[in-house]
């Protein structure tokens, strides 16, 4: 007669063990999820419901941070210098390429010979000409000019404003792009939660 093999209910711990941890793990990454949607959602109605208080908020957030780091963090410059050259923007308020007085090496005071200029990222055309490089000088000495003349040499006017009209100009593409992305992350949480379901009812199987 053959005798019935006891159950190793070493491996059945490990198992089970194994199991809970696996069950915490897609616990809290359906839960980080579930946060990150409910935030993105958040953030969708405020800028429908209240545009004119996000952008003001935006404005305030932002400008001074910005305008203060563009020297020192070359990431953070790069991107700035990245987006106004894309956008057509200078600065990020309505007061557009002024913003740019707020930084010490663009502030009228500074002892730089980029006194009262702008990045050149914001000039019209960047590019001279005769050589065919960026001239990181056209933007020099632009905030002495009123914005009829600065409007010549450089774009005068904020990113934020200029990066809000574009986004109503493309707002249902980017409705269908967000909805798309919404759509995923709900499809997600819910594969998550099948499968931590399915691992519930396994793990009550081995420990009955």
């Amino acid at each position: 007669m053959h005798r019935r093999r006891a159950p190793n209910f070493t491996y059945v711990s490990g198992c089970v063990k194994y199991m809970i941890f696996v069950l915490n793990f897609i616990f809290w990454y359906s839960l980080c999820l579930l946060i990150l949607f409910l935030v993105e959602m958040g953030g969708a109605v405020c800028g429908f419901v209240f545009p004119r208080s996000l952008h003001g908020i935006l404005e305030l957030s932002f400008t001074e941070r910005v305008v203060h780091a563009y020297r020192d963090d070359p990431d953070l410059q790069n991107f700035i210098d990245f987006a106004q050259s894309d956008f057509h923007c200078c600065g990020l308020t309505s007061d557009g390429y002024m913003d740019w007085s707020k930084n010490d090496y663009f502030n009228c005071t500074s002892p730089s010979v980029e006194r009262c200029g702008v990045p050149f990222s914001c000039c019209i055309n960047p590019t001279d000409i005769s050589s065919g490089l960026v001239n990181i000088m056209c933007g020099y000495g632009v905030q002495n000019y009123p914005v009829a003349e600065a409007s010549k040499r450089v774009w005068t006017s904020g990113c934020i404003e200029i990066v809000r009209s574009w986004m109503e100009r493309n707002l249902y593409t980017i409705a269908t792009g967000a909805l798309g992305v919404a759509l995923s992350q709900l499809f997600i949480i819910y594969l998550a939660k099948t499968l931590e379901g399915q691992i519930e009812l396994q793990k009550a199987r081995w420990q009955t």
